[in-house]
């Protein structure tokens, strides 16, 4: 019979020379690859485990395997090459041959940048070592199939029929033998067999995620000598351009979030305690769908998400770049992501992309994604593909109609553009595209413990986040043709090379910080619009001191009814209206505890009257080129600190921006002089990073600050070119609204 055996302990690792011991979950990126710098090692370590053959499962053959080696692994087996593995993100075993009594596995993990291996660009850290179990299988000679690209051996497809269910099993078995197959209590023989379930249970995502067990064992000469079994859901879903998502014949609309899976200090080593706090949030927060980006995730967490009831996108980390000589790594690893993921439930669609796009959709590009989708048909008949599309990517664009459904990446009222565009900008996709299922794959803004009643898109705090949040809501829930929206992110997560909000080296889009012990506002947003338990939350409880004389106080709940009290006197009742979002004005004198109350339900937070803004609530970059107290904002007139957008309302501003427009090309140019070379015809069609410029475009840019364009084309402005800057705009009176 099959013996697995976990081999994660005691490990020899190797970084340029230097040992330790380890155990296994591991990786060397810890701690540089979220401290900021783009200076994460990158590059091939070793690790080495001593065996004695007694110490090794006791069968005919023994295989291991590795369930996540980043990002390309060589496997030695005593001083011999055995295995070489390029994808960071799923599991891959091999054959041991000719084992010692005493036997040396030496793994070389390499996260080193190359040409052919996804992904290699793209916003989060590509964290290096075995990072998730290894393990050692033995096994008789004859036994279910273990060399096909981690596949478990055994396939199960339920569709449902009316009152009943047509399951097919399929097995694979290396050697010779009798399959004999047990579901829903009866068993069949043969390699691929068919059941019929009456009246099935179904799987019907978070309300009732029921799931089946399917059993299968190799008899040899009237002996088992091998077994696997795998669970598996019955249930019925289709994707309806109008209706968005139907599970069960009934509509079910998918409103959750991404995920990405590190951790502060161990990166994607995760343990079980780890995936399952993250599935409790997630759940916690009203979420039925999780987009799990950019990777294939543990088996594990796929189980929880069975479990759980949760719909999932599982996608491949063809991201950002595409690589001429990548393209058969994108298949091999799209391969295994179907391969080992086929029984589960919760996978509804395979991602193919991510923002693959953002250097243009070239034919090469296009030919990858016609290759993948066929690839995808042909392993799977039951499951839709999609791509996540970046914004400039035209909807009219082939390569955004190769998927069988699509979702865009918008961060409209983020990086460009207003947070009010998302609406108008989907139901014109949808008006255009009639048959094509359209979804919002991300959406999100970044916070940190940064606090302002006048908030403003950039900002980075807590508050301008929420308000973001509160309108995508407004405007997702009155589109029920969107089949799928997904916050980016349920968690703040590790990207290097980022230097934002004042903390190096981290994306800070998530609804729950990086170390999950803080629920962001927008969380709770989110929890009162979706979850079916009594929710009351009061924000802003991280800003206490306030320098206005009333205060503004919003509070989040699914209850019929909010009152608000200041110090034990009632401010007001409200009640509910289309949206779960309450606000209360109260005075701000002294020390003001606030209690909310609804039901049963109690929150309580407080505000403090100051005479000057808490200097820790405003957001502190380190390396700073100019300060916010240096910027003169004279009332009436322009600043470096309005939208682009705004300033263009009138004549004169538009004016100023044609002359700024041509400071800001001079000093790109390193040119602080007018050149008196004569300028050069644009040409016909010109295109920035691949991509023609557009009115979208442009409205994204207008939604910047000047500030924040500045700050966004990598320091090249000096202090003193910013204020001659803030200087022209200080000139134009604003026009009168």
């Amino acid at each position: 019979m099959r013996n697995i055996k976990n081999i994660n302990e005691n490990w020899v690792f190797v970084k340029e020379n230097e040992k330790s011991t380890v155990n296994l979950p591991h990786t060397w990126n810890g701690i540089d690859g979220q401290d900021g710098g783009n200076d994460y090692y990158r590059g091939k370590c070793t690790y080495i485990k001593e065996i004695a053959k007694v110490d090794m499962p006791q069968s005919e053959e023994i295989y291991l395997q590795l369930d996540g080696v980043n990002s390309s692994a060589f496997v030695y087996f005593n001083s011999k090459l055995v295995c070489t593995h390029h994808g960071g993100y799923s599991a891959f075993r091999v054959k041991l041959e000719n084992i010692k009594d005493n036997n040396e596995i030496k793994i070389e993990a390499d996260n080193s940048p190359n040409d052919f291996v996804y992904p290699q660009q793209a916003d989060f850290t590509f964290y290096g070592g075995i990072y998730r179990d290894v393990t050692l299988i033995g096994v008789e000679k004859n036994h279910f199939d273990l060399d096909y690209y981690g596949a478990p051996g055994i396939q199960i497809t339920p569709v449902v029929n009316g009152d009943k269910a047509d399951v097919n099993v399929k097995t694979y078995i290396t050697g010779g033998g009798e399959v004999r197959v047990t579901v829903n209590g009866e068993t069949k023989t043969g390699t691929e067999v068919d059941f019929i379930v009456d009246n099935p249970h179904l799987w019907n995502g978070v309300a009732d995620p029921y799931l089946y067990n399917a059993v299968a064992e190799l008899i040899v000469d009237g002996k088992v000598v091998d077994r696997v079994e795998s669970r598996f859901g019955i249930r019925s879903f289709k994707v309806d351009p109008q209706k968005g998502f139907i599970l069960n014949g009934k509509p079910y609309p998918l409103r959750g979030v991404s995920r990405h899976q590190d951790r502060p200090g161990i990166g994607n080593a995760l343990l079980p305690e780890h995936h399952r706090e993250d599935i409790e949030l997630i759940c916690e927060m009203g979420a039925n769908t999780i987009r799990l980006a950019h990777y294939q995730h543990a088996q594990y967490f796929y189980d929880l998400c069975d479990e759980k009831g949760l719909v999932i996108w599982a996608e491949i980390p063809y991201i950002s770049s595409h690589l001429e000589k990548g393209v058969e790594n994108t298949k091999s690893q799209m391969t295994e992501l179907i391969a080992q993921n086929y029984n589960h439930p919760c996978i509804v669609t395979w991602g193919l992309s991510n923002e693959i796009t953002m250097s243009g959709a070239s034919p090469a590009v296009v030919e990858n994604h016609k290759m993948l989708n066929d690839l995808v048909h042909s392993m799977d008949k039951t499951r839709p593909t999609t791509e996540a599309v970046v914004t400039m990517c035209s909807m009219d664009n082939e390569y955004v109609h190769i998927s069988d459904i699509v979702s865009y990446n918008h961060y409209f009222g983020w990086y460009g553009g207003n947070v009010n565009m998302y609406g108008p900008w989907f139901d014109k996709f949808h008006e255009k595209y009639p048959d094509k299922a359209i979804g919002i794959s991300e959406y999100g803004c970044e916070a940190l413990n940064w606090h302002a009643t006048d908030i403003a898109q950039g900002d980075y705090t807590e508050e301008y986040q929420a308000y973001y949040h509160e309108e995508l809501i407004k405007q997702i829930a009155v589109r029920p043709y969107l089949w799928a929206t997904h916050v980016w992110n349920m968690f703040d997560f590790a990207a290097d090379a980022r230097a934002e909000g004042g903390e190096n080296g981290m994306n800070h889009k998530g609804l729950v910080t990086f170390d999950r012990k803080y629920k962001k506002d927008s969380f709770y947003a989110y929890q009162a619009w979706l979850s079916d338990k009594p929710i009351l939350h009061i924000c802003s409880k991280r800003y206490i001191d306030r320098v206005e004389d009333k205060v503004k106080i919003k509070v989040y709940s699914n209850q019929d009814e909010v009152e608000l009290f200041a110090n034990g006197e009632s401010v007001g009742v409200q009640k509910k209206g289309e949206f779960p979002f309450f606000t209360f004005e109260v005075k701000n004198e002294g020390e003001t505890v606030l209690t909310a109350k609804a039901g049963d339900l109690t929150d309580e937070s407080k505000i403090r009257k100051v005479d000057s803004f808490n200097e820790d609530y405003r957001m502190k970059e380190e390396g700073a080129v100019i300060n916010w107290f240096e910027i003169n904002t004279p009332v009436g007139y322009y600043s470096v600190n309005d939208t682009i957008g705004d300033i263009m309302e009138s004549f004169r501003g538009k004016l100023a921006m044609l002359k700024i427009g041509a400071m800001l090309l001079k000093v790109l140019k390193g040119d602080s002089q007018p050149s008196d070379e004569p300028k050069k015809k644009k040409s016909k069609g010109a295109s920035v990073m691949g991509f023609k410029p557009s009115k979208e475009m442009l409205q994204l840019g207008y939604g910047f600050t000047v500030k924040r364009v500045i700050s966004m084309l990598g320091g090249k402005f000096t202090k003193e070119q910013i204020l001659k800057i803030n200087a022209i705009l200080n000139k134009v009176k604003k026009p009168k609204k």
